[in-house]
């Protein structure tokens, strides 16, 4: 059996959660794997339901939170020690920032045999000023140079961050896209599409557009708000926006719509006639997927957003930035229409042309499922992973007589880590 300790920044609402969700839940009988987090933050919505939904255990760590605290981050690395000595892992996966170095930092304190870590985003750009950047990008260089197999979930992700690192051709980086359970996003549409456009009074000639994530300056809410504000004064269209989501912008982004001239709603103050629709965390999630006609995305910088994918299971067109693994994710001009990151111009462009356009819509939508189901199924991420946890222990000496499985690696442990 071969044990893998799995480390997580935090369980919040994201994409990082659905692949840890289902690495360990559906990982084969061949491992064990123990699952560890932090908690969300107040602003943010707790993805503890996606793991109870599916049967996948886990273990908080308090102490291991987003913000720097010295204090906290000392804790929670003097606890992560305490379950590799008693949980003896032969892998230990760490997924996000915080994740990455504290549980790193222990890995390699306890000897542990094999080390892996997965970018979902990264820091490099667009959070914080050059000083910061510069430090993070120095801290990441060291533990990268500690790491058996540095996982990126895109090919555009992977260059990024490489060339951050000066590790452009380093055979440590393994691409292994995000992989979700899609079936769910294409059932019952119609009844689900119904009931969310009842709930707020939208007419079949409505274009209903949506974005949805966290309320916070790395997505750049202000762009989507202005290119709607701006095609709202031009279009012949009855559209409506709604922003799906909370975070620590959420009341900046409502006096922002306002002073675009647009007439809000909020979950607190429904108004039916309002044009864009401040909804907080929406759990029904494919509900939302089948009531929109177009799914949005404005960040200035991804990993691989879920989101896109959910919409294209769902068939629905899309309109993003093209920023990091976002023209990996989507198909473009196939499934998505994509403009330059803080372009609101393109941005207005490609949102009109959708709205105006509905035989485009419907194009895009046909496109959707097989792109996503193809690309992005969950069974497709855990043999990749499993493989490469295989040839990990292989080159590590502690596995013997490879035999192909599912041309993975049939295995026999050939000796213990000591601890």
């Amino acid at each position: 059996m071969i044990k893998v300790l799995r480390i997580l920044n935090r369980f919040n609402l994201g994409g990082p959660t659905y692949n840890v969700a289902f690495l360990s839940k559906y990982i084969s009988k061949d491992f064990q794997t123990l699952l560890i987090g932090g908690s969300e933050t107040e602003s943010e919505s707790s993805s503890l339901h996606i793991l109870k939904g599916i049967g996948a255990d886990y273990h908080i760590i308090p102490e291991m939170s987003r913000d720097i605290n010295p204090i906290n981050d000392y804790t929670a690395y003097k606890k992560i020690k305490a379950i590799i000595k008693d949980f003896k892992p032969d892998i230990v996966h760490t997924h996000a920032a915080k994740a990455g170095i504290l549980g790193r930092k222990a890995a390699i304190a306890m000897n542990v045999p094999g080390i892996v870590h997965t970018y979902h985003g990264h820091v490099f750009h667009s959070y914080f000023n050059k000083l910061t950047t510069n430090f993070y990008k120095n801290i990441e260089r060291y533990y990268a140079k500690k790491t058996d197999k540095i996982i990126t979930i895109s090919h555009s992700q992977k260059e990024e961050i490489s060339r951050a690192l000066n590790m452009e051709n380093d055979s440590r980086f393994s691409v292994v896209p995000l992989g979700i359970d899609l079936e769910k996003f294409k059932n019952h549409t119609f009844e689900k599409r119904a009931s969310f456009r009842s709930s707020f009074n939208l007419d079949n000639k409505t274009v209903a557009i949506g974005i949805i994530g966290r309320l916070v300056p790395i997505k750049n809410h202000k762009l989507f708000i202005n290119a709607f504000a701006q095609l709202k004064n031009i279009t012949s269209k009855k559209i409506k926006a709604f922003v799906i989501g909370d975070g620590e912008l959420h009341d900046e982004l409502i006096v922002y719509a306002a002073q675009r001239g647009l007439m809000i709603s909020t979950s607190t103050s429904f108004n039916a006639n309002a044009d864009i629709f401040f909804t907080s965390w929406i759990k029904e999630i494919e509900s939302v997927y089948a009531g929109l006609d177009i799914v949005a995305l404005s960040s200035l910088n991804e990993g691989t957003p879920i989101t896109l994918i959910e919409a294209q299971a769902t068939g629905k067109s899309i309109i993003a930035t093209n920023v990091g693994g976002v023209s990996d994710t989507v198909w473009e001009n196939h499934t998505a229409l994509l403009s330059p990151s803080k372009d609101v111009n393109a941005y207005v462009h490609n949102l009109s042309k959708l709205v105006s356009d509905e035989n485009l819509r419907l194009k895009f939508s046909a496109n959707g499922w097989d792109f996503a189901n193809h690309k992005f199924h969950y069974q497709r991420m855990v043999n990749e992973i499993e493989n490469l946890y295989y040839k990990i222990l292989k080159e590590k000496g502690l596995l013997v007589s490879p035999v192909s499985r599912r041309q993975d690696y049939k295995y026999s442990k050939k000796l213990q880590p000591s601890y």
